[in-house]
C-alpha cells in the first residue's frame, strides 16, 4: 500500500536537495500521523523490493489479471521462484496501467499528482507514458528518497519529484493539476477531507482515479478478515458507499466503478505459494472470496 497522512494541520513541505535524493519529514501533528510515518519508513518487506528489482519499477500496490501459466513453467525448476516474483510483478505493473488508462488523454505540458506516492513507480510509469510532470506526495521521507533517487537515476528528475507532505493539504495551486489519484492508499484518510482536496487541486474537468480495497456494505459490517488487514496496515478501511458520498460531496462525479475482485484473486492465489508471503495473504483472499471485501476502481470527473 502506498502511504498518506490523516490531519489536515500539516502543510508544511519537504526540503528537497539538488540532488534530488535526499528529504527531511516535518515534525508529525498527530500521534497517528507520526505512527503511520515511522511504519512506512521502517517497511522494508521483501515482497516490495523484491518485486521492483525485477525491472526498476517499485510499486506499494497489489496486480490484476490472469497468470501467465507458461511463464511460470515447471515448479521443480530452480528458477521457478524468479519466474513466479517477475509474474507477481507483470501483474502489479498491469494494476498501474489499468489506473492510468482511465486517467484519460493527458497533454505533455499538463501537471499529474500522485496522492500516496510509495517509491514512486507509478510516477515513473505516468512520466513514460505522457511525458508530463508528475508529483508525488508521501508521508515517508525514506520513500521519497527512494522515489527522487530512481527519478535521478533514471535522468527524469526534472519530470518526477516526491515531496513529504500531507496529502490533505497540498502545496498545488487552486485548478492545477490536470488529474490525480489515490493507489491503495486512501484508507489512510478521511475521505471528505481527501476528496475536498484533490477537487480543490484539479482543474474543472480534470480526472481523478482511486483503485482501492473497501469493505461491502451488503456483508453488514467489516468482516473479520477486514479487521485484520486494517491491523496489519495500521490502516482504516472505508466502505464502497462511503467513498460514493465523499465523491458526490466533492464535485467529484463517477464515470465509472469497476469491480477488480475477481481479477485480483490471481495475484494473491500467486502470491500464497511465493517465498515473499507476508502473512496477510489469507485475510485478502478469503474476505474476496466470501463477499465481504471489494476491489474497485473508481474514475470520477471534477464538475
Amino acid at each position: 500500500m502506498d502511504l498518506s497522512v490523516t490531519s489536515t494541520d500539516l502543510s508544511t513541505d519537504a526540503a528537497v536537495s539538488t540532488s534530488a535524493a535526499s528529504v527531511f519529514i516535518p515534525a508529525p501533528v498527530t500521534p497517528y500521523q507520526g505512527d503511520i510515518a515511522r511504519y512506512w519508513d521502517g517497511e522494508a518487506r521483501p515482497v516490495n523490493l523484491r518485486l521492483g528489482d525485477v525491472d526498476g519499477l517499485y510499486h506499494h500496490h497489489y496486480g490484476i489479471g490472469a497468470v501467465d501459466r507458461t511463464a511460470l513453467g515447471d515448479a521443480d525448476d530452480s528458477a521457478y521462484e524468479k519466474r513466479l516474483i517477475a509474474e507477481l510483478h507483470r501483474l502489479e505493473s498491469a494494476q498501474a496501467e489499468l489506473l492510468l488508462d482511465h486517467l484519460g488523454p493527458v497533454e505533455r505540458d499538463a501537471m499529474l499528482v500522485d496522492a500516496g506516492c510509495g517509491r514512486g513507480g507509478s510516477m515513473v510509469m505516468a512520466h513514460q507514458r505522457f511525458r508530463c510532470q508528475v508529483e508525488g506526495v508521501t508521508l515517508s521521507a525514506k520513500q521519497a528518497d527512494f522515489a527522487n533517487q530512481r527519478a535521478h537515476e533514471l535522468g527524469i528528475e526534472d519530470h518526477v519529484h516526491a515531496r513529504v507532505c500531507n496529502m490533505l493539504g497540498t502545496p498545488f495551486e487552486t485548478g492545477q493539476i490536470a488529474a490525480s489519484w489515490n493507489n491503495e492508499s486512501s484508507m489512510y484518510v478521511d475521505l471528505h477531507d481527501l476528496f475536498a482536496e484533490h477537487s480543490r487541486i484539479l482543474e474543472v474537468g480534470g480526472r481523478y482515479v482511486t483503485i482501492t480495497g473497501c469493505w461491502n456494505p451488503r456483508y453488514g459490517q467489516p468482516s473479520k478478515w477486514v479487521s485484520q488487514i486494517n491491523a496489519h496496515f495500521e490502516c482504516n478501511i472505508h466502505s464502497r458507499r462511503e467513498y460514493l458520498r465523499a465523491m458526490a460531496d466533492n464535485r467529484l462525479v463517477p464515470q465509472a466503478v469497476i469491480d477488480l475482485t475477481a481479477a485480483t484473486l490471481p495475484y494473491w492465489e500467486l502470491r500464497a505459494t511465493s517465498s515473499l508471503v507476508t502473512g496477510i495473504e489469507e485475510a485478502f483472499i478469503n474476505s474476496y472470496k466470501d463477499g465481504s471485501f471489494q476491489y474497485l476502481l473508481i474514475a470520477a470527473d471534477r464538475v
